[in-house]
């Protein structure tokens, strides 16, 4: 009998391995999780890496962040935070300077502008996760928290 994931995919083919069907499903899930975040956004004129950018400067402060770090903190790496942040910048959203003790590093900071638009989101950003797990209690979601743990320290 196929799996839910072979009838959602069309598949007639058993998966090779149960690992093979736990990345596919993960994949897939995190597909759909993406989409409902990025319908949250994308009307505020916003990428989702755009919003992860503007909520870690929120996060930290007067103090504002250097680029790197900027950049380790982010859900999803990219090799671009140097040209998400000119986006940013020139959108008026994040400003950036020169750090003063070592002018390889520029410091970023969440403009006033910036602040604003993530009051205007942050109401339906909230919600979107509780929607993104709806179908899982919430003693699941502690066990599923628990194994993508597992699975991230394996790898580094």
């Amino acid at each position: 009998m196929p799996s839910a994931l072979q009838t959602e995919l069309r598949q007639r083919k058993p998966f090779q391995s149960a690992a093979h069907e736990a990345v596919v499903g993960l994949m897939r899930t995190a597909d759909l999780i993406r989409r409902h975040a990025t319908a949250v956004v994308e009307p505020h004129g916003i990428t989702l890496q755009q919003f992860n950018v503007l909520r870690i400067l929120r996060g930290a402060g007067d103090a504002g962040l250097p680029t790197l770090e900027v950049a380790e903190r982010m859900i999803e790496q990219t090799p671009g935070v140097t040209r998400l942040l000119d986006r940013l910048e020139s959108k008026e959203l994040v400003r950036r300077q020169r750090c003063p003790k070592d002018r390889r590093q520029h410091l970023c900071w969440i403009t006033a502008k910036g602040l604003a638009l993530l009051e205007k989101i942050d109401m339906l950003a909230t919600r979107a996760p509780e929607e993104s797990m709806k179908g899982l209690r919430h003693k699941d979601r502690v066990t599923f928290i628990r194994l993508m743990d597992a699975i991230r320290a394996a790898h580094q």
